[in-house]
């Protein structure tokens, strides 16, 4: 028999372990959709600027988005979302927006809040983020 301590943590570590995964898909996704809709377009260069990395990087993570259905990208060419991509980034919205607001609500800076909504949003639980967006309803 299996201690159940050792197979809770497992289990905890497991879940950061995909959360770090899909974090730069979630976040590439969410930063394309916000290309789109402040220029209209999401290119490359764009993204290795915005993410402080190389275009090399950008070319690899894009490759990976389109495999996984997310994106759309021809050489030379603005990168899209696709459907499965455009509700991706809303989500992805919609949980950093739910957890910037739930931390300033409990008195952490504007800034600040933005900045470590940024890190929170990938390993919030959907247990606690339906929590904090019940608090934020509470509160209104």
């Amino acid at each position: 028999m299996t201690d159940p301590n050792i197979a809770q943590s497992a289990k905890k570590f497991e879940r950061i372990r995909k959360a770090h995964q899909s974090e730069v898909a979630e976040d590439y996704v969410e930063m394309i959709a916000d290309l789109i809709e402040s220029t209209g377009e999401a290119r490359a260069v764009d993204l290795a600027s915005l993410f402080g990395v190389t275009a090399p990087t950008v070319n690899a993570t894009i490759q990976r988005l389109q495999k996984d259905g997310l994106v759309i990208s021809r050489p030379y060419r603005s990168i899209f979302l696709t459907p499965e991509g455009e509700q991706l980034a809303k989500s992805c919205k919609e949980r950093h927006r739910v957890v910037r607001d739930f931390l300033i609500a409990i008195g952490v800076e504007r800034d600040v809040a933005e900045q470590d909504a940024e890190g929170v949003e990938h390993h919030v639980s959907k247990a606690t983020l339906r929590c904090f967006a019940e608090f934020l309803t509470y509160k209104s």
